[in-house]
């Protein structure tokens, strides 16, 4: 196992929809820590702990994506970024073990900074897997978190340049007054016209807005992933992504592997792509043909989403699969 981080860490870089930082022991098989996008800060801070003595995968994945809450990894994790469409940010934060497959998770949880770790105290101290909104906000405070202020002189810029462009965009569709050029309130449409009423899976998912973490750490014995957000920008308030749901942004299992999700988490939940690529690696499937396939299913009904997932057995093989529809001149699709 090497202990020199500059040696062990791989950073890969897909523009847009994902990139992939990774560390791996000497072996290049195991220990192994990847996380969506080139958020090194928390690679770097997951490894730090499996490396140790000590650290356990779940450690891991929490300090890791600790890390990159408190750094606010490309705005897009934790506080101070991608405020919904009444300026405020929440947070959506996850964390799963592959031995037990316990999970604990957070959504729309408001001003408290650490997501992932409230959504560990859910797991720990709890029989449920999900708690949302100001319920959450009130149980991490019971349980020591201090509440504190989400915004930052940044997010309150997004929201008024965004205010001052007529709310765009904004995820509406079949309200009046037309959501593609005015600000609401919004109210149900009495007919559709042209394409008011058709979902539209085409936002500007970028670097800039869908950047969630999703990590996942590997040892000899077992397998632990998390995942961290602060969603997409100009949500409608109130909204949840696909980051804490089990089986859509994060599934481990120490018998098989894991796999992360990153991108338009309103289309990919949909799917359970992240238990989807487990799944196949246990009828045999490599990490890349596996997310290959869990791709296509979505691409099949929407051709048009952005979206990616990573993929890692309990080998230590990593693979990745990345459909960028809007920014193909900027994405390095497999």
């Amino acid at each position: 196992m090497t202990t020199n981080f500059s040696l062990a860490i791989v950073s890969c870089y897909f523009l847009v929809i994902i990139s992939l930082s990774c560390a791996v022991g000497n072996d290049h098989k195991l220990p192994l820590v990847i996380n969506t996008w080139p958020f090194t800060v928390a690679t770097r801070a997951a490894w730090k702990v499996i490396n140790s003595t000590s650290g356990t995968p779940l450690d891991a994945v929490e300090q890791g994506c600790t890390a990159c809450e408190v750094a606010q990894c490309d705005g897009t994790v934790g506080y101070g970024g991608s405020p919904d469409e009444s300026g405020e940010t929440t947070l959506d934060a996850m964390i799963m073990d592959g031995t037990s497959h316990d999970v604990g998770s957070v959504g729309c949880l408001k001003r408290i900074k650490s997501a992932i770790s409230v959504a560990r105290k859910v797991m720990e101290l709890t029989n449920h897997t999900l708690l949302v909104g100001d319920e959450a906000t009130r149980f991490a405070i019971s349980t020591g978190f201090k509440q504190e202020n989400l915004h930052t002189n940044k997010s309150v810029g997004i929201y008024k340049s965004w205010l001052e462009n007529n709310c765009q965009p904004n995820f509406w569709k079949g309200v009046t007054p037309n959501p593609r050029s005015s600000c609401g309130p919004y109210r149900p449409a009495d007919t559709c016209q042209s394409l008011d009423c058709k979902q539209d899976t085409n936002h500007d998912v970028s670097s800039d807005n869908h950047d969630t973490i999703g990590m996942i750490v590997v040892d000899k014995n077992t397998i632990a992933g998390g995942t961290s957000t602060n969603g997409a920008n100009h949500k409608i308030s109130g909204r949840v992504g696909d980051s804490p749901i089990a089986g859509a942004g994060l599934y481990v299992d120490k018998d098989i592997g894991g796999s992360a999700a990153t991108g338009d988490g309103d289309v990919m939940m949909r799917f359970l792509p992240s238990y989807q690529v487990v799944e196949s690696m246990r009828l045999g499937m490599s990490p890349k043909k596996a997310t290959t396939e869990a791709i296509m299913r979505i691409k099949k009904y929407y051709p048009h989403f952005n979206g990616a997932l990573i993929a890692v057995n309990m080998a230590g093989e990593v693979g990745i699969y990345i459909h960028c529809n809007s920014f193909k001149n900027h994405c390095n699709v497999n």
